[in-house]
């Protein structure tokens, strides 16, 4: 019975996200549902004591990141970077190939540092476009940015500054580059079988004489892309690039310059005590803020007058934006708090730690804990607060390095995570102007294939030692 009302509780959330509600009002109302049919008398201590506590937590060391994100995101729009990056982008892949420029454009500005909520507003207008010249089906949009934001420069690739690729470093004490090898081979995997993937759906599209969309499908359409005056991209390029390479900088030079922990005395409140951050599991957080800072920075020299411009309204829009994604992700990973502390949840618990390969467990437990919530940053979070030391032993124990153990994590918390209710999936489909039923299957298939590339790492590691 337990068991059963963890399923119903995420079976409810799946629905009204499916439905498009607000996971944020929803996701304690399906939590605290469930803990109302266990034990009605937790309902307000889990409430305060866990939901609001991890919620809060989780807000308080990466809101920063989705704020500098989601700002730095939007100066590039209202820079114009973002159009001469795709301008540039369809001149070298050419415009035929509408669906690989769309997912180069992606994965380039994810890996430079934009979060991929705000890839999705900025490159649909560019993307439908190009589908609409080339007679692609919209309903392939959805699909097709999801395999440049949301898959391997989100989490495989090293070095990549978002969220997902950030959590574990506070919980190993690795950094954003950790496992170079392994994370590249399964970006290269799932880029290559997203491409496929989708170019076949482009070919039985076209056999069956669809076009770009009927009146149903035409919804939220951007105006057509005029082609004004753009930026030289070696200069719109710039900012992404600096952000790489400042976030590898920092990672390097905040550990010798704090040492393993640093404390201070807070100066106005006499006889309190200090203050000790642990810099092994902040300097990847603080690499990536300083990164994003020095982003933001660049292009407001590089592009003072259009960006003074619009920077009122872009900035309240980017700041609304980062408030809804980290509230989001911060509701879930209060839903999955609430849910693994159920006693229905040690069937699912004992089920995942009976798995005896280190790896494997690790990606099992991330993974179904990233559907669960519906989110790849909070089912992780949740997965390595309460088993990181878990994790940890037993990887110590088989010899496997730590970073390994990072990029599997990372990797695994993207698979599953884009169930229906997903911000992401629901934050595309409502940019593009589609439903579920007409663009989820392949968001779901580029689910499938991100998952699989997990196992693939874990293979090649086991099979060559590769890190």
């Amino acid at each position: 019975m337990a068991f059963l009302i963890v399923l119903a509780s995420l079976a409810f959330l799946m629905f009204v996200a499916y439905r498009g509600h607000s996971v944020i009002l929803f996701a304690p109302v399906a939590a605290l549902g469930a803990v109302l049919l266990t034990d009605p008398t937790l309902v307000a201590p889990m409430f305060t004591g866990l939901f609001m506590d991890k919620m809060v937590g989780f807000l308080k060391l990466y809101f920063p990141v989705f704020l500098l994100g989601a700002i730095f995101g939007k100066l590039i729009e209202l820079s114009g970077f973002s159009r001469s990056i795709v301008a540039a982008t369809i001149r070298i892949v050419g415009a035929q190939r509408a669906m690989l420029s769309i997912v180069l454009v992606c994965a380039l500005l994810t890996y430079g540092g934009v979060s991929l909520f705000v890839v999705v507003f900025a490159v649909y207008p560019f993307a439908a476009e190009l589908f609409r010249q080339g007679n692609i089906p919209k309903r392939l949009i959805p699909g097709t940015i999801a395999l440049g934001a949301f898959t391997f420069t989100m989490d495989a690739l090293p070095g990549t500054p978002q969220i997902q690729n950030i959590i574990p470093t506070t919980f190993f004490g690795t950094t954003a580059w950790a496992a170079p090898v392994l994370g590249s081979i399964g970006g290269v995997f799932i880029l290559a079988a997203g491409l496929l993937y989708l170019e076949s759906r482009r070919r039985q599209a076209a056999a069956a004489g669809e076009g770009y969309g009927d009146a149903a499908q035409l919804l939220n359409e951007p105006a057509p892309y005029a082609g004004e005056r753009l930026a030289n991209a070696a200069i719109a390029i710039l900012p992404l690039v600096l952000v790489g390479v400042t976030n590898r900088l920092f990672t390097t030079w905040i550990p010798d310059l704090y040492g393993a922990s640093y404390a201070f005395a807070p100066g106005v409140m006499g006889g309190a005590p200090p203050v000790v951050q642990e810099t092994a599991k902040l300097a990847a957080v603080w690499a990536v803020e300083g990164a994003l800072l020095v982003g933001i920075a660049s292009v407001i020299v590089l592009a003072w007058k259009p960006v003074t411009r619009g920077f009122v309204d872009g900035s309240r829009a980017a700041i609304g934006g980062a408030l809804l994604a980290s509230m989001n992700t911060a509701s879930e990973y209060g839903f999955g708090a609430v849910i693994a502390a159920l006693p229905g949840f040690l069937v699912v618990a004992n089920a995942l730690a009976s798995i005896p390969d280190p790896l494997v467990n690790t990606a099992v437990t991330v993974t179904s804990l990233a559907g669960i919530t519906g989110s790849a940053s909070g089912g992780m979070g949740i997965a390595l607060a309460a088993m990181a030391k878990t994790f940890m032993a037993n990887a110590q124990a088989a010899g496997i390095p730590m970073e390994v153990l990072h990029r599997v994590a990372a990797m695994a918390s993207g698979g599953m995570d884009t169930l229906p209710h997903n911000g992401a999936v629901i934050t595309v489909l409502a940019v593009t102007g589609l439903s579920h039923r007409q663009s989820y299957r392949d968001i779901f298939a580029v689910t499938i294939i991100k998952t699989l590339a997990v196992a693939i790492v874990i293979g090649v590691y086991y099979a060559t030692g590769l890190v």
